[in-house]
């Protein structure tokens, strides 16, 4: 069997600020217009949007830029990845004209579900996923 010659990084953030045996925090920072390329959660986690911000997200494969999160400061959304598979890798980029970031907060113990589960979230944004449904 050969090595993907391009494996997807697991990083879910471009700078890590804190990690311990319990959780690892991520800052993922997003100029104007800017990308942070594909990557895979591979625990569940927490996203917290200090600010306001809207980025568009592509899983591997997919020809559109299918998922939308529009944040209102304070927009905080959970994610169960499970234990069976990390999330399909993806990518996302910034749709404002301004500077965006959001932390990634990696819960490090195994997760108590098998399978993935829907996005869960507060009333401070929305998270659009087609094809799923999510709340």
């Amino acid at each position: 069997m050969s090595e993907n010659p391009n494996p997807i990084p697991p990083t879910p953030g471009d700078t890590l600020i804190f990690e311990n045996d319990r959780v690892r925090v991520w800052t993922m920072t997003l100029p104007p217009g800017g990308m942070f390329d594909f990557h895979q959660h591979h625990h569940d986690h927490v996203v917290i949007w200090p600010e306001a911000g809207q980025v568009q997200g592509q899983e591997l494969g997919d020809e559109e830029w299918g998922i939308v999160q529009n944040a209102e400061p304070g927009f905080v959304l959970y994610k169960t990845v499970g234990t069976a598979k990390p999330l399909n890798p993806h990518r996302i980029r910034n749709l404002r004209d301004e500077t965006v970031t959001h932390y990634v907060i990696e819960l490090l113990e195994p997760s108590p579900s098998r399978e993935e589960l829907p996005w869960t979230y507060n009333d401070h944004g929305e998270f659009i996923f087609p094809g799923r449904t999510e709340h």
